[in-house]
């Protein structure tokens, strides 16, 4: 039986606001990591599996700071104690942030002893939450722990969707659109068959102004539209293996010598902030991580179709 958990309105202070060569809000991989914890743990004392998350930030503060009229922002970085011999110490630059999210947690198995069981599974989520760090932020509070039964179609399910996702005002759920980039990516190489992922992805990420001249020979500056209609953002969803994999020990100073070892790199796709009221189907707000291949490539179980898309979806941003 599937069932959905909800983790409503997590404060965290101090979570990692870098992944890879993107800033402003943690990979969706930990949020993915958070979930698998917690479900490690339920799976010991109560025999569930979460399997998925969705996402929902209603508050985001990237500690940085404005040093320059130019607008360069940069972050404010904890001061490292002097060496022994009174010089700077080195120190790998973080960028952190608070925010306060709530997550959907898709869960599979069996919960006993009907309502009671449910009430003692949310307390039991509560105390687990709280004590563990997300995205490497400290949790400092959150609201009670919700637990539902999650159907798979029907008007039940549409009644929670709605229930949810209006419970989750103000905010915006992230979810994936990494098949604009697929259709980009396609479109540049018919015009330029040397064209590269990484150009496509800047496509998504920059902000492009081009000149234009006018009657009177003068020259204004005019904004390019993004490449589609919403609130698009470059993100990293994953990583993707760049050597062989290395049987227990080959590699020296790995974190856990009895376990086969690979060296990886960042992977990257685009996604959607969407206000939750505009979510139709639950399973398309629900991020999974792949089982049983060697691309650790964060996605949707059920993508987002372009029929889901309302009129006020295409309005631009």
């Amino acid at each position: 039986m599937s069932y959905l958990i909800v983790l409503p309105h997590i404060q965290v202070e101090n979570a990692n606001a870098i992944s890879g060569l993107t800033y402003g809000f943690p990979a969706i991989t930990h949020f993915l990591g958070f979930t698998h914890a917690l479900s490690r743990q339920v799976q010991q004392s109560h025999g569930l599996r979460f399997t998925g998350c969705g996402v929902v930030c209603h508050k985001h503060q990237v500690q940085a700071y404005q040093a320059s009229e130019r607008g360069d922002h940069y972050f404010a970085l904890t001061r490292i104690p002097l060496t022994r011999e009174a010089k700077t110490a080195p120190f790998n630059e973080e960028g952190r942030m608070h925010m306060t999210v709530t997550l959907f947690a898709e869960c599979e198995g069996s919960i006993a002893h009907g309502d009671t069981g449910a009430r003692e599974l949310e307390q039991h989520l509560h105390t687990l939450c709280v004590a563990q760090r997300l995205a490497g932020g400290t949790v400092t509070a959150m609201k009670p722990v919700r637990v539902m039964a999650l159907p798979q179609n029907g008007d039940e399910l549409q009644n929670i969707t709605r229930r949810e996702m209006y419970r989750a005002l103000p905010g915006f759920a992230l979810v994936d659109r990494s098949e604009l980039l697929a259709q980009h990516f396609t479109e540049r190489q018919t015009q330029d068959p040397q064209a590269e992922m990484i150009d496509a992805w800047l496509d998504f990420s920059t902000i492009t102004f081009r000149a234009e001249q006018q009657e009177d020979d003068s020259v204004q500056w005019q904004y390019q539209p993004k490449l589609a209609k919403g609130y698009l953002v470059p993100l990293m969803v994953g990583f993707t293996p760049i050597s062989p994999l290395y049987a227990p020990g080959d590699v020296a100073k790995t974190r856990d010598p009895s376990t086969p070892f690979r060296f990886v790199e960042a992977a990257y796709g685009v996604g959607e902030w969407r206000s939750p009221h505009r979510v139709t189907d639950i399973h398309q707000l629900i991020w999974r991580y792949p089982a049983g291949t060697e691309h650790y490539i964060c996605s949707h179980a059920k993508p987002l179709q372009e029929a889901d898309l309302t009129e006020q979806d295409h309005s631009d941003f």
